[in-house]
């Protein structure tokens, strides 16, 4: 697939910009973290790492294991310590695992300045777009501050779920004795993805503007994935709560009587698709369009005629009236793949690596 859509480009001049300003500072970094996707970490590879001067400085994160399968991330993780690669799988917005993170980095530094001869270091973190390299340098920085003055300068990097808003390198403070310094960099992919399926996993998972790809096109290669996974089972208690409960009224006026108090209605808002009472909805329509389908989901014509029956019957999960115009799918469309992104229909890894030996990893 070309990174061009309509006259826009997925590879902007400023990727163009920074993907030179990175590599010239590899040689003079002490230690590189590529920041990976756990969902697809073959596809979220950074274009540059071959560049990386040494392995043994070079530590492959696996941000957002949250969001992946969690013995998908361990197999990852050991095929990347197959191959000789220091290896961590990482949730950006786990203070434990952001402490163990800088627990390793000093041992690192420490590692490769035993005679303390070299005061500071710096650290680069590098991957493509909306992998999380800007919530790890955030979370390293507040962690990392030691003493009381240091407080009173926390800065904050740009964190958006959108690709591309970190536009320059910014310099963080993470430590002292020896004091160590993060780099964060802007994401950068490759100019152009041959592999449809690596084009699809980037799209998904937010590395790609969703307007370059169609969310409507998105929505369609989630459901695919959903529909050949078992990760739908899990809701099957929702469907047995919908037989023995009946349709619920409060849902459908925007109330959770579940949740309310004794004596009071709780009041919810029916636009809000995040709101657990619509999420439940959700799972269950995927539930049960999945599990009464009679069709043969292996042929792709009978997959697609069940992903446009749930679109269709997704619109009352989400409140949106089926005669409110053009755009309706694409509402629909939108509001399931933030749902996807943020973990509210599952867990996900979308690519299996290659078989490699058992070995030791940095398990956080």
């Amino acid at each position: 697939m070309d990174a061009s859509k309509g006259g826009r480009s997925w590879f902007t001049p400023l990727m163009a910009t920074a993907s030179q300003a990175i590599i010239e500072r590899f040689p003079l970094v002490d230690y590189i973290l590529e920041i990976r996707d756990s969902r697809v970490p073959f596809s979220s590879k950074y274009q540059n790492s071959q560049h990386i001067p040494s392995k043994s400085r070079h530590l492959v994160v696996l941000n957002k294991k949250d969001l992946a399968s969690p013995s998908q991330t361990q197999n990852w993780m050991r095929h990347f310590e197959g191959q000789n690669y220091n290896c961590c799988g990482l949730n950006a917005h786990n203070k434990d695992d952001i402490t163990k993170l800088l627990n390793f980095i000093q041992a690192q530094v420490s590692k490769m300045n035993v005679d303390r001869s070299k005061p500071t270091a710096t650290i680069m973190v590098v991957g493509i777009p909306n992998v999380g390299k800007s919530a790890i340098v955030n979370s390293l920085h507040q962690i990392g501050r030691i003493s009381s003055t240091e407080k009173g300068k926390l800065k904050h990097t740009i964190v958006s779920p959108h690709p591309g808003e970190t536009k320059d390198i910014g310099s963080f403070k993470i430590a002292s004795k020896p004091n160590i310094f993060v780099l964060d960099t802007p994401g950068v992919l490759v100019p152009e993805v041959l592999n449809i399926e690596m084009c699809s996993n980037l799209a998904l998972t937010g590395a790609i503007e969703d307007s370059l790809a169609g969310e409507y096109q998105i929505a369609k290669y989630f459901l695919a994935i959903l529909n050949s996974s078992e990760e739908y089972r899990h809701w099957k208690n929702l469907k047995a709560q919908e037989d023995n409960n009946g349709p619920s009224q409060n849902h459908l006026l925007g109330r959770d009587s579940d949740s309310a108090e004794p004596g009071r209605k709780k009041r919810q808002y029916p636009t809000d698709h995040t709101q657990d009472f619509i999420v439940k909805d959700v799972r269950r329509v995927l539930y049960n369009t999945i599990s009464t389908f009679q069709g043969n989901l292996e042929h792709e014509s009978q997959m697609m005629r069940l992903i446009e029956s749930q679109l269709l019957a997704l619109l009352e999960a989400f409140r949106i009236p089926p005669d409110s115009g053009n755009d309706k799918l694409h509402r629909v469309s939108t509001k399931l793949i933030n749902l996807y992104r943020t973990g509210r229909l599952g867990h996900y890894t979308l690519e299996t690596p290659l078989p490699t030996r058992d070995q030791h990893t940095i398990v956080i």
